[in-house]
């Protein structure tokens, strides 16, 4: 009997979250967080490991006539997951520590992006799709080993009580600082590559900054003036969540027709949105669950479906895995602990900060994926990279115990109770 379209939906999406599920009781008893094991889920249904023991069942489960339906949902769930982020991003965490986040956090985006640009030069003859130029694989390149996990991060400190301590406020605003910078960036390589030439990308690049200053300087006014009438005795009405929905489907609808994708609009404006009177709260309580229980296990799969680890074959390709995840790490970990000492952070707490900001996660398989949407990079090098973020997100829990032990944590965060009393 052949499965109807939603019946077949239903299957993906109940296998999906099934695997997830099981998987994260192993992840939480190997201290990792919950997108470890939803990452692994996707690459164990994927070609990788289904596709190799029982491929009659992967095709059969995941034809591939479903991926445009299962891709469009996803992305429905990016878009949500996104706008949750920017509302989820406090403004507080920009201004306060302005001097040691905004070093620490460029430290560690310019270090990486350029080695990055650097590698790109051995990468691009060998893993570059044909026809695909030097300048957007190589800003891509750069882009995609500076990424830090904003979200994935923010779980890390809070399941190792490091919320409340010095390094867990500066990590946490570092990577607010980080995602801002590396949205734009990816937003101004995207108008690279989607563009024919450079007067498209700059007008690309043109238009996205009128978007962007609309935003921040007419639409914010006036949502911050709308948001007390929205709330209604402290509650936000179906309608007036419809009409927020709208507003972020239009948002979203803008930059992708601009061409710097609809995932900037949706970010953009969570982070407009005012928070007071509880607004940005009320939201994220009505959309965070169905966007990261539901929706976002379904881009993890497609993600996973997408990545072939058989591609990377050969001593050769290996030894270049494992040298983007060391020049990534270098990058990342090197830039950020040296910014950090300079700031005045002991060398322990610095070497912390530097293994939190090593986190990669989801932000960087949403990087890889709008790559590979573009035609930037290859299946072999979209692989190779999604290696280097498992590794990379793998390893932050045990290298920053490591580091920085628990008995010096908890320390720091009965003196920061202790100051806050």
């Amino acid at each position: 009997m052949e499965l109807t379209t939603l019946a077949l939906l239903l299957a993906q999406i109940a296998a999906i979250l099934l695997l997830s599920r099981a998987l994260s009781v192993v992840t939480r008893a190997l201290g990792q967080p919950l997108v470890m094991a939803e990452m692994l889920a996707g690459i164990l249904l994927g070609p990788s490991l289904l596709g190799q023991l029982a491929p009659h069942v992967m095709d059969t489960l995941f034809p591939a006539a479903s991926m445009p339906v299962l891709k469009t949902l996803s992305q429905l769930g990016l878009v949500l997951f996104m706008f949750v982020i920017g509302l989820e991003l406090d403004p507080k965490l920009l201004k306060e520590r302005r001097g040691s986040s905004v070093l620490i956090s460029h430290a560690s985006i310019f270090a990486p992006f350029v080695l990055g640009l650097g590698a790109a030069w051995w990468l691009h003859a060998r893993y570059a799709p044909a026809g695909v130029g030097f300048l957007p694989f190589a800003l891509f390149c750069g882009t995609a080993m500076s990424v830090t996990a904003f979200p994935v991060l923010a779980r890390i400190l809070t399941e190792n009580g490091l919320v409340h301590t010095r390094i867990g406020a500066i990590a946490i605003a570092c990577a607010a600082v980080d995602d801002v910078t590396a949205w734009c960036m990816l937003a101004f390589v995207v108008a690279i590559a989607r563009a024919h030439g450079l007067s498209e990308a700059g007008l690309t690049a043109g238009l996205a900054a009128v978007f962007v200053l609309v935003m921040l300087f007419v639409a914010r006014p006036l949502l911050k003036r709308l948001s007390a009438r929205l709330l209604v005795s402290g509650e936000l009405s179906s309608a007036h969540l419809v009409f927020v929905l709208l507003l972020l489907l239009a948002s979203a609808g803008i930059t992708e027709l601009i061409g710097i994708h609809a995932l900037f609009g949706a970010f953009l404006l969570g982070t407009v949105l005012p928070r007071d009177g509880g607004f940005a709260k009320l939201l994220i309580a009505k959309l965070e669950a169905v966007s990261v229980l539901l929706l976002l296990p379904l881009f993890f799969a497609f993600s996973g479906l997408r990545t072939r680890v058989g591609l990377v074959s050969g001593v050769g390709d290996w030894l270049v895995v494992l040298g983007i995840v060391g020049l990534a790490t270098l990058g990342k970990f090197g830039g950020s602990t040296l910014a950090a000492r300079l700031t005045g952070l002991g060398w322990r707490e610095a070497n912390a900060i530097g293994v939190l900001m090593n986190t990669r996660g989801l932000m960087e398989l949403i990087v890889l994926n709008v790559g590979m949407d573009l035609g930037v990079i290859s299946p072999t090098m979209f692989t190779m990279l999604v290696l280097m973020a498992l590794i990379t997100t793998f390893a932050t829990t045990p290298i920053l115990h490591w580091v920085y032990p628990e008995p010096e944590a908890l320390r720091q965060t009965e003196a920061a109770l202790l100051t806050r009393t």
